[in-house]
């Protein structure tokens, strides 16, 4: 069940900003437990390395490569180099993002086209340079990570860029799925609710101006109906089950991981 013996998955975003297991770097070792092959990118080389320590560690295999996966030719280049290296690439992970919260009337500019290019041009540059390959080979299963901004929106924070974007990403996919069915290759979303990351610490203490980080944990693990935040694990997990042989008659849809969040009512 769920073997990827034989096969090549592409992760970018596979290190973590901080102590513990964000959505990427979960998902390039449980991968690699499940026998894939992985090829690991980031753009910061020491994060990457760390999670390709922890695979070699477990007996897998992992090639690192730093990419910024928002410039094109780094990304064309980390492609060929997966290549290169594995002489094939059957799952691409598209796990690059980030949130910035604000309103179109306060948000600078700037901001807004660097929220875009994060959560949407990552994505669409990975598939850009991966489904030629794929194509070729007749078989693929792309992921690609969105979040529940994209799915509701909050009443007390605005995320306009974000919500934007995330949404967008889930559009996206299916777009892709639609255009490359008939060609082997899947392509699907998973969509994040509240998840106790390394982000949570690294970023979201400071954004919310909270000078309480257990406070802050403690009230987003409250507005999850199961009681708790999720883990990167929850997400990888549901990656793996989109990549695998299992979901092989799955694409162009969504699996919602956040507890019944979006289920539980207005997001505050």
């Amino acid at each position: 069940m769920l073997d990827l013996t034989g096969k090549v998955a592409l992760v970018t975003g596979a290190g973590s900003v901080g102590p513990g297991w964000g959505n990427g770097k979960a998902t390039a070792v449980l991968l690699a437990r499940q026998g894939a092959s992985v090829f690991a990118l980031d753009n910061v080389a020491e994060a990457v390395a760390e999670t390709a320590a922890l695979i070699a560690a477990e007996g897998g295999t992992c090639v690192t490569h730093t990419c910024d996966m928002l410039l094109a030719e780094q990304v064309e280049a980390a492609v060929a180099a997966c290549l290169a290296r594995f002489g094939q690439i059957d799952i691409l992970v598209n796990n690059v993002g980030g949130s910035h919260p604000g309103d179109p009337a306060t948000m600078p500019e700037e901001v807004w086209d660097r929220q875009i290019d994060l959560n949407l041009k990552t994505p669409f540059l990975g598939c850009k340079y991966v489904l030629p390959i794929m194509e070729a080979q007749g078989r693929g299963a792309i992921v690609n990570i969105s979040s529940v901004a994209g799915l509701r929106m909050a009443t007390g924070r605005v995320h306009s860029a974000y919500s934007a974007s995330k949404a967008g990403v889930i559009a996206f996919s299916k777009s892709v799925a639609m255009g490359y069915a008939r060609k082997g290759i899947r392509c699907n979303t998973v969509v994040p609710g509240l998840m106790h990351t390394p982000l949570v610490e690294h970023r979201l203490v400071r954004q919310l101006g909270a000078n309480d980080a257990e406070a802050l944990i403690a009230k987003r693990h409250a507005s999850v109906p199961m009681g708790h935040m999720g883990t990167g694990w929850d997400i990888a997990h549901a990656v793996l089950f989109l990549v695998s042989d299992e979901a092989k008659f799955i694409t162009a849809t969504e699996i919602v991981v956040d507890g019944g969040f979006t289920a539980s009512g207005p997001i505050g």
